[in-house]
Formats: structure tokens, C-alpha cells, sequence
């Protein structure tokens, strides 16, 4: 019975803190090696956070329809820990086909940083990803 109410209780905290965090949305990630950029949809799944890649651009703006990577999961298993941060989960990077343990945070409503660490977390890369919508 306590387990279950601690569950539900977390469960609510969860949903108040993705409400409060409003990351939900759609970002504009910085451009890659190659100069091009994704747009990622991030939206709730389940108790945590994910993102999929809605659309990619080359280096000069113009949309590539034909990108292999279009609907693929690039943010997993981020959970909120309030004040617009989230920790634990996942990045892909598509242009090294590697995952990397990551964390991101909301700076004010249009940005938000990402980072991605390998294995110990002494050395991680990060981008500022603008709000689109």
C-alpha cells in the first residue's frame, strides 16, 4: 500500500514538473559537421522525456525529404528534476551513429541547453537548441 502511494505521488510530481518545465515542443538543433541541422519534436513518454527527429536541413536551409533519419528517437528516458532540468537519459548523435548519456535545461522558455557525456562523464559536448514552436 505505501509503495503504491509513493508511486502515485511521484507520479504526480512528474506531470507537474513536465506542466511547469513546458519543454514540449519543437527545437531547432545547432548545426552539425556538415553545416546541416535537425528540427526535434520533444514531448512527454510516460514519467519521462523524449525526442524525435521531425525534419532536417542542409547547410544552406533547404529541407531534406530525404534524410534517413526522419521519425527516429533521438532523446530517450530524460527525467524532469524541476527548475526546467533534466538528467539520466539518452542522446543519439545521428552524424556518429553513437549514444551518449545526456542532461538538458530550459533557459527561459526558447532555449534549451543539451550535453551529452561518454561513460564517466568527464568528457561531454553540448548545444544550445532554439524554440521553434
Amino acid at each position: 500500500m505505501r509503495k503504491a502511494i509513493l508511486t502515485a505521488g511521484f507520479a504526480v510530481f512528474a506531470t507537474s514538473a513536465l506542466a511547469e518545465d513546458s519543454v514540449d515542443g519543437l527545437w531547432k538543433t545547432e548545426p552539425g559537421e556538415t553545416g546541416g541541422y535537425l528540427h526535434v519534436s520533444i514531448s512527454e513518454c510516460g514519467s519521462a522525456i523524449c525526442g524525435t527527429i521531425d525534419s532536417a536541413f542542409s547547410a544552406d536551409g533547404n529541407q531534406n525529404l530525404e534524410y534517413a533519419n526522419l521519425g527516429k528517437q533521438i532523446i530517450w528516458d530524460m527525467v524532469p528534476e524541476g527548475d526546467g532540468s533534466y538528467d539520466s537519459g539518452k542522446i543519439w548523435d545521428p552524424e556518429s551513429d553513437k549514444t551518449y548519456k545526456s542532461k538538458m535545461s530550459l533557459d527561459g522558455q526558447n532555449e534549451l541547453t543539451v550535453k551529452g557525456c561518454v561513460a564517466g562523464g568527464l568528457v561531454c559536448r553540448g548545444q544550445t537548441w532554439t524554440r521553434i514552436e
